[in-house]
């Protein structure tokens, strides 16, 4: 089915394309800015949510886009993930996911955009006592092929940011189902060299590295870039593939794995002080406060919405916990 998505795609967005460039190129630059597909589109998804019912059905019947443009076997996801489950539970599903009437399977839906929500809510009924009374608040709304992506591509673009990897790994699929790179812009909302950046990365480093490294989401196009480079020397390939094998970078988060890559394919010894992440809740009398995090990349705390008097209460008193802090790691103590 995806092929067929995408054959259709392809060949409306070509049509588009075939607009003179000197026709365009008389334009203004604002004007031909703001005539961006993506950027439009997000009127008219405002426009079509005004105007849809909100519905509760059931999260089992709802089955994910036929693209997978995110990254699942991810322990960073995963981390979000539980997070999002936390905040659902704690003050419910503010926003509806977007669906249409599934094209083959009776009774069941097909997801445009929601992607986190739906595998969050599906959790949740997974370790619910009565999982029958899990519900999933949806739009429902009949789209075309194009439409579905087009309303996929909307929230990647202004609510739920792809990486740069799980961008360029998407881009990837829709190259491999027959889109020219000029058909892929308007549906990434890129410029053509940026797109051509994306398969410059992938053309090179191997989708079992891309995907063991994960969605990586502090590490953007310049390391990525960085790492191709020395993969364009292929027998640097295997000493890549065997760290990944090693518990260091099985413990690492996106950047501690990806700099084990690089010193790999540098010819370094692995980084032994990468170390594991390291997750500490923030619970009393089972009430979530919150949770620390600690990777190599640095430590963040994480306050549920639900906790933002907790929150104000805490910063108010950091100056004064800085204080205690730093006397009692004064040397004289």
């Amino acid at each position: 089915m995806k092929k067929s998505i995408l054959r259709r795609m392809a060949e409306e967005a070509e049509n588009r394309a075939e607009v003179p460039e000197a026709e365009e190129a008389d334009k203004p630059v604002s004007a031909r800015r703001h005539s961006s597909p993506v950027i439009s589109n997000v009127g008219k998804a405002l426009t079509h949510l005004g105007e849809d019912t909100i519905l509760s059905i059931d999260p089992a019947k709802v089955d994910r886009s036929p693209y997978q443009d995110r990254f699942d076997n991810d322990e960073e996801a995963e981390a979000e993930l539980e997070a999002l489950k936390a905040s659902i539970a704690s003050e419910g599903q503010k926003i509806p996911v977007l669906v249409r009437p599934h094209p083959t399977k009776r009774d069941h839906y097909q997801l445009a955009y929601g992607h986190r929500r739906l595998n969050a809510i599906k959790s949740m009924m997974a370790e619910a006592e009565r999982p029958e009374t899990v519900k999933i608040k949806a739009y429902v709304r009949d789209l075309t092929d194009r439409q579905l992506i087009e309303e996929q591509a909307v929230e990647n673009g202004i609510r739920e940011n792809l990486t740069w990897i799980e961008q360029a790994m998407w881009a990837v699929q829709l190259k491999d189902a027959g889109l020219s790179h000029r058909a892929i812009c308007p549906i990434l909302g890129l410029s053509e060299a940026a797109v051509s950046h994306l398969f410059r990365v992938t053309s090179v480093v191997p989708s079992d590295i891309i995907f063991a490294i994960g969605r990586a989401k502090a590490v953007g196009r310049p390391k990525w870039t960085a790492f191709a480079d020395l993969l364009k020397d292929e027998s640097k390939i295997g000493a890549v593939r065997e760290v990944l094998q090693t518990s260091e970078f099985r413990k690492a988060d996106g950047v501690g794995r990806i700099a084990l890559a690089v010193s790999a394919a540098m010819g370094a010894p692995a980084l032994q002080s990468v170390k594991p992440s390291e997750i500490v809740e923030f619970s009393l009398a089972g009430r979530h406060f919150g949770r620390m995090k600690s990777s190599a990349s640095g430590t963040t705390v994480t306050i549920p919405k639900a906790e933002d008097a907790f929150a104000r209460w805490l910063a108010g008193r950091m100056p004064e916990l800085m204080r205690e802090y730093q006397h009692q790691a004064s040397p004289s103590h």
